[in-house]
C-alpha cells in the first residue's frame, strides 16, 4: 500500500540521487576535499568551546528566520524538486499559518494529510540511510580523548547485542519532523548538551555516525506492544535553533506508529537502536512512515 509520503518522494529530482552517489563515491575514494572539510568540521570548529559553536550556529540560523528568507523558497524548490508546485501541494505552513513567512517555515512544513502506513513498525523520518548494522558491530569513537561507545549516542548504559543500529541523515530539502516508529509508550526523554559539528556523513567516510556521538541531541525511549524498547536519538547540527518536542509528548505518553513526536529547526540526523533489522540498505532513501 503506497503512503502519501511515498508519493511525495516520487516528486523529488535527481538531486537526492546525487547525494547518494556522493556518499558512495566518498566511501570508495577518500579525496582531498573531504579531508579538508573534515579537518575544519572536527579539528577547527569541533574544538571550539560549545558556547562559541552555539553562537555561530545561532547567527547562521537566524538568517533563515527573517522575512527576507522567504524569497529563497521558490528558487530552492525549483532546484531541489522535480515538480516544485506539485511537491509543495502535499504540505502546508506550520502552526496554522496561511503562508510561508520565512525559510524556517518551509523547513518545518507539515503534511496537509498525516502520512499513514498499514505496516508497523515504520520509519520515523525522511532522509538517507548512511549506516546500518548490528549494535555490537558499531565501533567506538574518540571524541576529544574520550572513547565513546554506541550506547553514548542514546544516553544509556547498555543496549542488547541483538539490536540493530540505523543512522538517517536528513538533507536540507527533507521533511524535518520525527514520528514514532511503533505503537507504544514513551518511557524516557533526555536532552544531552554537546557540540554542533557538521553532519554530512560523506565527510566522515568510515565513521558516518561520528556527529551523533558528540553533538547536542534529544533521546527518546518508546516501549512497544511487545515490551521491547526502541531507542531514538534526534541529533542536532550547525544552524539548529533547537529540537522541539511535539505538543503533549511527555514521559508516559501513549503514541501510535506514525504519530509526530518531535521536529528540528534546521539541520539534523536521526539514529535508532531497534529490536529488529530493517529491509533497507545503506545509501537508500528513507521515506517517513513507510514500512521499516
Amino acid at each position: 500500500m503506497e503512503t502519501q509520503s511515498m508519493s511525495v518522494l516520487k516528486t523529488r529530482n535527481k538531486d537526492n540521487n546525487s547525494s547518494l552517489n556522493t556518499f558512495s563515491t566518498y566511501k570508495r575514494l577518500y579525496n582531498w576535499q573531504s579531508r579538508i572539510i573534515r579537518y575544519i568540521a572536527i579539528s577547527v570548529f569541533g574544538n571550539m568551546p560549545s558556547p562559541i559553536q552555539k553562537n555561530i550556529s545561532y547567527i547562521y540560523g537566524r538568517m533563515f528566520e527573517t522575512h527576507l528568507s522567504r524569497f529563497i523558497i521558490k528558487p530552492y524548490c525549483a532546484i531541489q524538486f522535480k515538480n516544485s508546485k506539485n511537491y509543495l501541494s502535499f504540505f502546508k505552513p506550520p502552526n496554522n499559518k496561511t503562508s510561508y513567512k520565512t525559510f524556517q517555515d518551509f523547513f518545518t512544513r507539515e503534511f496537509k494529510n498525516k502520512p499513514k502506513s498499514s505496516k508497523v513498525p515504520v520509519w520515523a523520518c525522511e532522509g538517507l540511510l548512511c549506516e546500518a548494522d548490528k549494535i555490537r558491530n558499531i565501533a567506538s569513537v574518540n571524541v576529544k580523548g574520550d572513547i565513546r561507545n554506541v550506547e553514548t549516542v542514546f544516553g544509556v548504559n547498555s543496549i542488547p547485542d541483538n539490536y540493530y543500529f540505523t543512522n538517517v541523515f536528513l538533507h536540507n530539502n527533507n521533511y524535518h519532523r520525527i514520528h514514532s516508529p511503533v505503537n507504544g509508550t514513551i518511557t524516557r526523554i533526555q536532552r544531552i548538551s554537546g557540540d554542533l559539528v557538521l553532519l554530512r556523513p560523506w565527510i566522515y567516510i568510515n565513521e558516518p555516525s561520528l556527529p551523533a556521538f558528540r553533538n547536542e541531541r534529544v533521546n527518546i525511549d518508546v516501549v512497544d506492544e511487545n515490551n521491547k524498547i526502541w531507542y531514538l536519538s534526534i541529533v542536532g547540527g550547525p544552524g539548529v535553533a533547537t529540537i522541539l518536542m511535539s505538543n503533549n509528548i511527555t514521559k508516559g505518553s501513549l503514541v501510535k506508529a506514525g504519530q509526530q513526536i518531535a521536529m528540528f529547526r534546521l539541520g539534523s540526523t536521526f539514529c535508532m537502536a531497534a529490536p529488529k533489522a530493517s529491509s533497507k540498505k545503506i545509501n537508500e532513501p528513507i521515506d517517513v512512515c513507510a514500512k521499516y
